[in-house]
């Protein structure tokens, strides 16, 4: 495999070294189960060893990293029973959160909704995973901040990164992201109509259809390890 391209500018180099690592992992660089050798991590990224193990302790905060007592740093497994968890908490509180922003988004909302949508609609034409998962979240982020529960915003947020790695998957599978487009642009058309139930409706459909999808990644992953066994 091709070594990425991990260097990093002068400016905000520990931001820097946490956000290409995050990344690397959504991006699927490093694959659930790899170690991460410190020394390896210093010469792809250009940056000290003390500095990697700051980022490997931001990102273990995230779940995205575990350590392990003598093995160290590796990418955690995340398990398809913990999937469904994660999928089971975003459909309540995301179908709870966009029901609440139909009734409170504002015109200057709406708009910021909307070009995160032609955003995401964009890298789905341009086939760019990073820019379909990253426009994803921005969007979904402006339906949590219009919600302004706390409680759920919080909650989400911990749940990010890894909500994020399942978004990459999901949208691994062949037309997944153009049906997400369609099932996104229902909840913006929800919320814009001030509509609550359709808003949830649209918000639970959007998760529990990526749950599918990328249950059937999680099985064509299972298949080619048994074939290989």
């Amino acid at each position: 495999m091709a070594t990425p391209n991990l260097r990093i500018s002068p400016k905000t180099v520990q931001q820097q070294i946490v956000e290409k690592l995050r990344g690397a992992i959504i991006e699927g660089v490093f694959k659930p189960g790899d170690r991460l050798i410190e020394a390896d991590l210093c010469e792809m990224l250009g940056v000290s060893r003390p500095s990697i193990r700051e980022a490997l302790r931001s990102l273990e905060a995230e779940k995205l990293v575990e350590i392990i007592p003598n093995r160290g740093p590796q990418i955690p497994v995340l398990t398809a029973e913990h999937a469904t968890e994660i999928y089971q908490m975003r459909a309540l509180l995301e179908g709870e959160a966009a029901f609440i922003a139909a009734k409170k988004a504002t015109p200057d909302d709406l708009k910021l909704m909307r070009a995160s949508l032609a955003a995401f609609g964009k890298a789905v034409r341009a086939h760019d995973m990073k820019i379909e998962v990253a426009t994803t979240a921005e969007f979904y982020g402006h339906i949590l901040r219009i919600c302004g529960n706390r409680i759920i915003e919080e909650t989400l947020n911990g749940l990010l990164a890894r909500i994020n790695f399942l978004r990459g998957r999901s949208m691994s599978r062949p037309g997944r992201a153009k049906v997400s487009l369609q099932e996104m642009k229902a909840i913006f058309e929800a919320i814009e109509a001030r509509n609550g139930s359709a808003a949830r409706t649209a918000a639970v459909r959007h998760v529990e259809n990526a749950h599918r999808s990328a249950n059937a990644v999680y099985e064509q992953l299972n298949a080619k390890e048994d074939s290989a066994a």
